[in-house]
């Protein structure tokens, strides 16, 4: 009877321990998100309430955290899905407003963010030389 309920507990342990860990490169795309979120100057809405864009920075970075410690994290798009764009404790989404624009999904600000990173971090294209 008892080897019934250790089997569960173990395989439990087991697929825990071997979550992957977040990336060096996602890492770094999060990392330069926080960052362009942190120094934006706008606004961000959290169950109703409107907070600096610091204070969202600190936020978003405490459920980064929490996520790697409990290995929930793998990728960038996972951290803004699983973090940045919902509370978590009402479901409500997360609203990001700059000066007197329209609020709008940090999802949405963040992937948009996230798109000019990358677009940044690639290689310049080499144009095929004619002989």
């Amino acid at each position: 009877m008892k080897l019934r309920f250790a089997i569960p507990l173990l395989m439990l342990a087991m697929s825990s321990s071997m979550a992957a860990e977040l990336p060096a490169t996602s890492r770094a795309e999060i990392d330069a998100l926080l960052n362009r979120l942190g120094s934006s100057g706008c606004q961000f809405n959290r169950n109703g309430s409107w907070y600096s864009s610091a204070e969202a920075k600190a936020h978003l970075t405490s459920k980064l955290n929490y996520l790697i410690d409990k290995k929930k994290v793998e990728g960038t798009e996972q951290f803004i899905a699983l973090a940045a764009s919902t509370s978590s404790m009402s479901g409500k989404d997360y609203l990001v407003r700059c000066g007197t624009a329209q609020p709008v999904p940090s999802s949405a600000w963040l992937k948009s963010e996230l798109q000019s990173i990358r677009t940044k971090q690639a290689p310049p294209k080499q144009e095929a030389q004619l002989h």
